[in-house]
């Protein structure tokens, strides 16, 4: 896979059926490394850019990871085939169901899902070792921020939506430092209390 190095990232990627995580109309796509079209208006995001995003967050397979944005849940997946245990929020029930549906098919058991607003984070969780955000806003939420432990990463597509450059930050003492630019992207808006507004985000499948 381009760009990516990690090799427990690529055995992760290679033992992974995308297909399992996409609508079921759409699995002959699951194989192309490119978005797939899923409800509300979303999509997934491309295998080479997930790999990349999580490779960033340099998992060693002890961490606790807090994932924004579960869509149909193939980075939920690769994270929790990574890292110790996986929380996953998601503004939309169905995606979370379907997430569900397809980790139980694999076997995974290391993730909880949770239909809530990502950009509150998880305060009962918290600290998270690494956290990764899958829409864009300009900013990183202040809850994530807070929330991410010391020595922590964090990864998230920063701009306005549909043009952004997905960022690797590192948690020192209390201060939250971009260490730099993962790779160029499209994303999704970040839709919650403290990124555009909920109103906006689209609510029919």
């Amino acid at each position: 896979m381009a760009g990516v190095r990690d090799e427990r990232v690529l055995a992760a990627v290679a033992r992974l059926p995308r297909a399992l995580f996409v609508p079921g109309d759409l699995t002959g796509d699951a194989y192309v490394d490119q978005p797939v079209a899923i409800s509300h208006g979303q999509v997934t995001t491309q295998p080479s850019l997930v790999a990349k995003m999580v490779e960033a967050l340099a998992l060693s397979g002890e961490e606790k990871v807090l994932e924004v944005g579960t869509g149909f849940g193939y980075q939920t997946a690769l994270l929790a085939m990574l890292a110790r245990e996986v929380w996953s929020i998601e503004l939309w029930p169905d995606m979370t169901d379907a997430t569900r549906a397809a980790l139980t098919k694999v076997g995974i058991q290391n993730v909880t899902l949770l239909v809530a607003d990502g950009t509150l984070g998880l305060p009962d969780g918290a600290p998270f070792d690494a956290i990764v955000v899958a829409a864009a806003f300009p900013t990183v939420p202040p809850p994530l921020a807070e929330q991410l432990g010391k020595g922590g990463r964090l990864v998230q597509p920063i701009g306005p939506g549909g043009r952004e450059d997905v960022r690797l930050f590192q948690k020192r003492g209390e201060r939250l430092d971009v260490e730099g630019r993962v790779t160029g992207a499209y994303f999704v808006p970040l839709y919650g209390e403290h990124a555009y507004p909920l109103e906006q985000a689209p609510a029919e499948p």
